[in-house]
């Protein structure tokens, strides 16, 4: 169960650091690297998994002769944040009766 839980906020992250702008793959871990540990080898699968179901779309930039692929958020994407935040209260209060 740990490991769903932390793939579904892995997931709910990158769609977080795409509400600021689109981005590539390795720009995006980079930001992500400033708060969590995370390599390429765990980000691609998740974009990947995120595009299957909608929650990301991607595009190709030529970039110094090389096509670079951006992805961008989707409304589906934005969707599941607004979810994820709206569970995240009811986990929150668990939490406190837990520590308390």
């Amino acid at each position: 169960m740990r490991e769903q839980v932390k793939k579904g906020v892995l997931e709910i992250f990158v769609l977080a650091m795409l509400t600021k702008g689109d981005s590539y793959g390795y720009k995006i871990v980079s930001d992500l690297s400033e708060y969590i540990e995370i390599s390429e080898s765990t980000l691609y699968p998740i974009l990947r998994r995120l595009e299957k179901i909608d929650e990301l779309k991607t595009y190709n930039v030529l970039f110094q002769g090389r096509n670079r692929k951006y992805y961008q958020i989707t409304a589906q994407g934005k969707k599941h944040i607004d979810e994820f935040l709206h569970e995240w209260e009811d986990i929150k209060i668990i939490y406190q009766i837990l520590m308390k």
